[in-house]
């Protein structure tokens, strides 16, 4: 090939390259402008930049979407109208929170209501291989709770830890009136009472040692062995 018809070639690929530069970083600031927006909650921003081209799930440098980053800051105006422009409920982060799971775990009730009703995956997992109601149960978060439960999440699920929702609500709760309702649900809603850890220590083994007498007796009720 002549040198000038070579030449030609490469100055005609820089010069599409070049042209596609703007769109690109136009691009990425539109979705810079979207997490942001998220963040602070601002509904007439994330319909504009949405409008204007931004993609719904684009992930920031940790992996989050413009929704996890909503729930993030229980920013709830802002997730429902991501949710509305078909933003993915459970889109993981790098270190695999959803909007769905994230929700669940702090007690998010008005999200955590909008992801299920916009197709969460109610088996998925955080990176403790555990649902949504399992650090639901521990921080004693019992409206969220009764929503998982209603909606079908398995109570008997076993994390990494080899723990149950029933497990870590005793494990580390602090016996107070909010992991005691809590416990009552689970048991309500057919929780193996006898499910044990990987030591073998039972969710009543586990009251009685730490002297949560309500606990304890929620459990021997429902059949519970010592």
């Amino acid at each position: 090939m002549p040198f000038f018809e070579r030449i030609s070639i490469y100055l005609a690929v820089v010069t599409v390259m070049l042209a596609s530069v703007p769109s690109i970083a136009s691009g990425g600031a539109l979705e810079n402008r979207l997490h942001e927006a998220a963040e602070r909650g601002n509904v007439a921003e994330v319909r504009a930049v949405l409008a204007q081209g931004a993609s719904v799930d684009a992930r920031d440098s940790s992996g989050a979407t413009a929704l996890l980053v909503a729930t993030h800051h229980n920013q709830v105006a802002a997730a429902e109208a991501l949710i509305a422009a078909g933003a993915d409920v459970n889109a993981k982060d790098r270190i695999q929170d959803s909007p769905y799971l994230y929700a669940g775990a702090r007690g998010h009730n008005e999200i955590l209501k909008l992801t299920l009703a916009h197709g969460a995956d109610l088996q998925s997992t955080n990176r403790y291989g555990g649902t949504a109601l399992i650090p639901a149960a521990e921080r004693g978060h019992v409206e969220t709770v009764r929503l998982l439960i209603a909606a079908g999440v398995d109570v008997n699920h076993v994390n990494r830890l080899h723990w149950t929702a029933l497990l870590e609500a005793v494990l580390l709760g602090d016996g107070g009136p909010e992991h005691v309702d809590i416990v009552r649900q689970l048991v309500a809603a057919k929780a193996d009472v006898s499910l044990a850890d990987a030591q073998g220590v039972t969710p009543l083994q586990h009251a009685r040692q730490r002297g949560y007498l309500q606990m304890a007796e929620l459990l021997a009720a429902a059949g519970a062995k010592n």
